[in-house]
């Protein structure tokens, strides 16, 4: 039976979308990954489904979702990667342990399309370097 991790940021459109994407991906199975949001923007951020593909992974099948919807489920982790989320996630009584990663918003980038794409990956790719180091001390 596989773990499950639940990704937690407010709006459920870039970041939270990103890391569940990655973690299913590295952890090869070995995790069951969703996310939620505190109050979801309602859509997957075009830049994160392109940054995404770019890697070969498409979410752009994901939706944005509440928090509610995922409440009554039990998680070995929830992992928060904004502040606001942090500051503002109700407790839990499923999950057995959370951590909190805040990573920057690339939605927030400003510039040429360019480089707000660039930010999208930067941010993508510490993403995926933080749960590769996780899986990799944990499993």
């Amino acid at each position: 039976m596989p773990k499950r991790v639940l990704i937690l940021c407010t709006g459920n459109s870039c970041r939270s979308q990103m890391a569940e994407a990655l973690w299913r991906n590295l952890a090869a199975g070995a995790w069951d990954a969703c996310s939620a949001g505190t109050r979801p923007a309602g859509y997957v951020h075009p830049l994160a489904i392109d940054v995404m593909r770019e890697l070969g992974i498409d979410i752009a099948p994901q939706r944005s979702k509440h928090i509610d919807e995922l409440a009554d489920r039990e998680f070995d982790l929830v992992v928060t990667v904004c502040e606001n989320a942090r500051e503002t996630c109700p407790t839990l009584p499923g999950a057995k342990r959370t951590l909190h990663w805040p990573f920057d918003d690339p939605v927030a980038a400003i510039g040429t399309d360019e480089q707000r794409r660039s930010e999208f990956r930067r941010v993508r790719d510490r993403i995926r370097d933080r749960i590769a180091a996780f899986l990799a001390q944990r499993g």
